[in-house]
């Protein structure tokens, strides 16, 4: 007997807030993937094109993890870090299912899920992460990443701007 899902509309308010979360993780995930097939497609390994005097696009392969930490370590990172992406994810997930009410905070975790899972859909499929975003300024490049690691970046800060929120709205002591 197959069980038929009830539709988002028919699911409890709770859970229509995590089906929002995961759909925003997905729209990342997509959107990364996109990203790095385009790359895939009009670069060969290596290959770099000036976009700004400060941004180039440049296919790079990164079997470390954030600016290329560990991408030397003889290969154990990347199941090493396929497992961390892993628990991040089911860990991430349990809190959207229990914040899922915290906009701010949801909508950060989101984006750190969606970038978690893409960078591991490259990680599990290819054994390194495309990056392909290169910003430079006076002969110094800063390490290339990808919408992934961007969506990263941003639900962190978004994270911390969440924080910086709740602790100004807290009551001081006394009060």
């Amino acid at each position: 007997m197959v069980k038929k899902l009830p539709s988002p509309q028919a699911l409890p308010r709770g859970g229509r807030g995590l089906v929002q979360w995961l759909a925003i993780a997905s729209i990342v995930i997509v959107l990364d993937q996109l990203s790095k097939a385009a790359i895939n497609s009009h670069f060969v390994f290596g290959e770099s094109m000036a976009v700004t005097g400060f941004f180039n696009l440049v296919l790079a392969h990164n079997t470390g993890a954030a600016f290329s930490f560990l991408h030397d370590a003889g290969g154990m990172q990347r199941w090493l870090f396929s497992a961390i992406a892993i628990v991040a994810a089911v860990w991430i997930i349990w809190l959207l299912r229990k914040h899922q009410a915290e906009k701010l905070f949801s909508f950060a975790l989101a984006f750190i899920l969606g970038g978690a899972l893409g960078n591991l859909i490259d990680r599990v499929a290819y054994g390194y992460v495309v990056d392909f975003l290169d910003f430079h300024w006076a002969g110094y490049h800063f390490a290339a990443f990808n919408l992934a690691d961007s969506a990263i970046t941003c639900g962190a800060a978004l994270l911390i701007l969440d924080s910086l929120k709740q602790k100004k709205t807290l009551p001081v002591r006394g009060e």
